[in-house]
């Protein structure tokens, strides 16, 4: 790059057949050499559909109404200042030159723009503030930071988290993808632990494995909460020594220090109600409509409190308590919809686990009994009652979903591409015919980016 610029430099004070060339190349080379140097280790790990492809595309583009202007006299280039040469007919090599090199500079510009705000956002021990609208000289800043000073550990548990929400949950990647800064790290977070200790519990080959399981993270939350000064070593070789490779980054990413301890030792408490299902006293232990909202209340709304609590934290806006509160609460009644509806989707994938959610005062009521749902889950009853639970989950959804539009400005757009994106699995639910995958109904994807969109625009 740096032979063009003395090349371009040469032209141009040559001030012949290549001035116009030299023009171009004295203007675009040394941005492009800066944001190379500044990006180039991000630049080379892209794919090159994210690279070459959105600088391919539209100067292919622009060289072809280029030559289509240039053919019919729109504007030309002044003769004894271009070099004469062509891409093909009617297409000044200048002309093509140009648009290439604007495209670099965009795409390079953007790169480097996205590369300096991770930094920034990713590491908060090395950036502890970080404005919403970074300075140049903070975003220069970030991108020359050493390498070896990046948290290697952070960043190879981020990206396990984003693995785990995109494979586990479609609905809620996509709406995490409307989330900024270091609130949408967080929210990954958060949705990794849940989901880790989610897996713990469910996959462990025996209830003493699930309660072995939850023991641990009962453990692992009392010393994340713990005032001892020495929590700060004790906690990672207690997870480096307990739990398996795989759960470890979840369970330090963990944004506990401003997350209440409450709603993450209820949801332990939700996972014990799962146990019921493999004990011989209490095997189908959802016996009324007050235990089904009790255990929603426990993994569900637990969750969104949480995230409402991060919203807050990241948050600049002022807010009452008592008005936090109510929206909060909102929040839990929110997250209990969204339970309900994933039961109800999940009726058969649970009846083969032996598991029903629906409550067994509600199968009384057609003379059926929790074991009739697990030998038939598609029956027509089965059906009536899923339509039945979804009804009582559209009807809290309408209650509580007003209360999006009272957070701050910057979250509800993504709170709500979170909302409707699950509640558009209830829709349809209620639509004949839906499709079925893995024995739940999917929303396709076309659907689901229409819906995140309408969201959004809202």
């Amino acid at each position: 790059m740096v032979s063009m610029i003395i090349t371009g430099a040469l032209m141009v004070a040559a001030r012949g057949k290549g001035f116009y060339m030299g023009l171009i190349l004295v203007w675009a080379v040394p941005f492009a050499l800066m944001l190379w140097n500044l990006a180039y280790q991000f630049v080379i790990l892209l794919p090159l559909s994210k690279t070459v492809l959105p600088i391919a595309a539209p100067t292919l583009y622009l060289w072809i109404v280029d030559t289509l202007a240039l053919r019919r006299g729109t504007w030309v280039i002044e003769s004894g200042t271009k070099l004469e040469w062509h891409i093909w007919d009617g297409l000044e090599v200048e002309e093509a030159v140009f648009f290439l090199a604007t495209n670099v500079l965009i795409v390079f510009g953007l790169i480097a723009f996205d590369n300096a705000l991770t930094i920034l956002r990713a590491f908060p021990s090395l950036y502890p503030v970080v404005p919403s609208l970074p300075s140049p000289v903070l975003l220069v800043q970030a991108l020359v930071t050493p390498t070896r000073a990046y948290d290697v550990g952070r960043i190879n548990g981020l990206q396990q988290a984003l693995d785990r929400l995109r494979t586990k949950s479609k609905s809620f990647y996509l709406a995490s993808s409307v989330f900024e800064g270091r609130l949408r790290i967080d929210m990954i977070a958060l949705y990794s632990f849940c989901r880790v200790a989610d897996d713990l519990v469910d996959n462990a080959k025996s209830t003493s494995e699930a309660q072995h399981w939850i023991a641990q993270l009962t453990r692992y939350l009392d010393i994340r909460y713990s005032d001892t000064s020495e929590k700060s070593s004790q906690c990672p070789t207690f997870i480096y020594s307990t739990f398996p490779e795989n759960c470890q980054a979840s369970l330090l990413l963990l944004p506990t220090d401003y997350l209440s301890p409450t709603p993450l030792y209820d949801l332990l408490k939700g996972f014990e109600t799962d146990l019921h299902f493999s004990s011989s006293e209490n095997p189908f232990p959802i016996k009324d409509v007050d235990m089904l909202q009790t255990y929603a209340s426990r993994v569900a709304a637990t969750v969104a409190e949480l995230c409402l609590e991060l919203v807050y934290h990241h948050s600049a806006a002022t807010i009452s308590e008592s008005k936090r509160k109510e929206i909060v609460h909102s929040g839990g009644r929110m997250g209990i919809a969204l339970q309900y509806i994933n039961i109800s989707r999940d009726i058969a994938v649970d009846a083969s686990n032996g598991r029903v959610y629906l409550p067994t005062s509600w199968l009384k009521g057609l003379e059926l009994s929790p074991e009739d749902i697990v030998s038939e889950p598609g029956s027509v009853e089965a059906e009536s009652l899923r339509q039945r639970l979804l009804d009582v989950a559209m009807k809290i959804y309408e209650e509580a979903k007003d209360a999006i539009e009272q957070l701050p400005v910057e979250a509800r757009g993504p709170m709500r591409v979170a909302v409707e994106s699950y509640i558009e699995i209830g829709r349809v639910l209620r639509t004949p015919g839906y499709m079925v995958k893995a024995g739940r109904a999917t929303v396709p994807k076309i659907r689901r980016l229409r819906v995140a969109w309408n969201a959004l625009k809202n």
